[in-house]
């Protein structure tokens, strides 16, 4: 399906020179002929070129859409599986919590215009170099044109990556927090912790929003400056070619074509600037998670087991709380026979919770063995 909307995407830039092209026969034929009957021919044909380039955009756009369900619908399960093996570990909540959101950051970002936009980046060079064909002096200002904005682009990346990847991460831990809270209502409202939790609420919320202030304004100014220097150049297109036509080195269909495909070869980077925070969202889950996969391998199939007996041993048990370095239990050894009852006693943190999760396999021992 990716490679079906990359073909698309090779006739859609291809239609793209319909503009230009039909700019250059307007000036220098239909003008100098003052023919009715080319004009409407060729208002016919770029009439019906148009509407196959929007078709075959449409088209694009929807087969990615659908390549980002098809990526959702075929991890969506291993994610919400590796949430919950991970969720007892305490610096792994918050990336478990919002794996899901990650998944979601990814499967928008196909069907956004941004994928489209990275799309139509590899055409930028191909209408730059069109531009030569009309004058190696309008190429050359194109050229450097196009450079400085890539230029633009790549020091924008350098510069807010990682805040806004921070300003995410501050988010999540403020939303992970607020779960948190309102499943714990009753508990924090009988120990008049409300205020406290309040306060620490906020203070996770003003830290993602600043965070993300400061990164907005740094992509705002770049998407600005990109526009900008977008419209400049294609001014200086027209006056450059202006001049060229004047000292007779081009036609003027020529300079209206070069400073039309200007703004088509740099139009992708100003769409790429416009949906940057969407890009590094995707990008930042993507990454976050490939790490929380890699950290859940699949389970591998247990061993079939005959009915148990009701007889429970453990020896040698060792257990590591998740994230822990030190064990809670260790070298623990007891049998208990069908009909027998023990009790297990002891002060907060001596590992009595420890010892029910493994011995419910919520927590897999280091070492030693639990037998039913």
């Amino acid at each position: 399906m990716f490679a079906a909307a990359v073909v698309f995407s090779i006739f859609v830039n291809l239609l793209m020179l319909t503009g230009p092209l039909f700019m250059l026969q307007i000036y220098d034929r239909v003008l100098s002929s003052r023919s009715e009957e080319t004009l409407v021919a060729l208002f016919v044909l770029v009439a019906g070129l148009y509407f196959l380039m929007a078709l075959l955009d449409y088209a694009r756009g929807r087969v990615m859409a659908r390549v980002g369900a098809r990526i959702q619908t075929s991890l969506e399960v291993e994610v919400f599986d590796a949430t919950l093996k991970r969720a007892n570990n305490p610096k792994e909540n918050v990336m478990s919590a919002n794996a899901l959101r990650d998944l979601d950051a990814v499967q928008s970002f196909y069907s956004s215009p941004g994928l489209l936009a990275l799309m139509d980046i590899p055409w930028t060079p191909v209408f730059l170099a069109a531009i030569f064909i009309f004058h190696p002096t309008l190429g050359w200002l194109a050229v450097i044109g196009g450079g400085f904005l890539i230029v633009l682009t790549i020091v924008n990346q350098l510069l807010t990556y990682r805040k806004t990847r921070e300003a995410q991460i501050s988010s999540e831990s403020a939303h992970s927090l607020a779960a948190e809270a309102r499943a714990g209502n009753e508990v924090i409202r009988s120990q008049g912790m409300r205020g406290h939790v309040v306060e620490r609420w906020i203070e996770g919320r003003s830290k993602a929003l600043a965070q993300s202030m400061f990164a907005n304004d740094w992509t705002g100014s770049f998407s600005s400056l990109i526009k900008a220097a977008r419209l400049f150049l294609q001014s200086a297109m027209l006056a450059l070619g202006a001049y060229l036509v004047l000292q007779g080195e081009m036609t003027a269909g020529a300079m209206i074509a070069g400073s039309i495909l200007l703004g088509r070869a740099l139009a992708p980077v100003e769409q790429i600037m416009g949906q940057w925070p969407a890009l590094q969202r995707a990008r930042a889950g993507r990454k976050a998670l490939r790490v929380l996969l890699k950290a859940t391998p699949k389970e591998e199939k247990r061993t079939a087991l005959p009915v148990p007996v009701a007889k429970l041993e453990i020896s040698g048990l060792t257990v590591f709380p998740p994230g822990g370095k030190k064990p809670t239990l260790r070298g623990l050894s007891f049998v208990l026979a069908p009909g027998q009852v023990l009790g297990v006693i002891g002060r907060s943190g001596s590992g009595k919770s420890t010892l029910a999760r493994a011995l419910l396999g919520l927590w897999a021992p280091a070492s030693g063995e639990v037998r039913l």
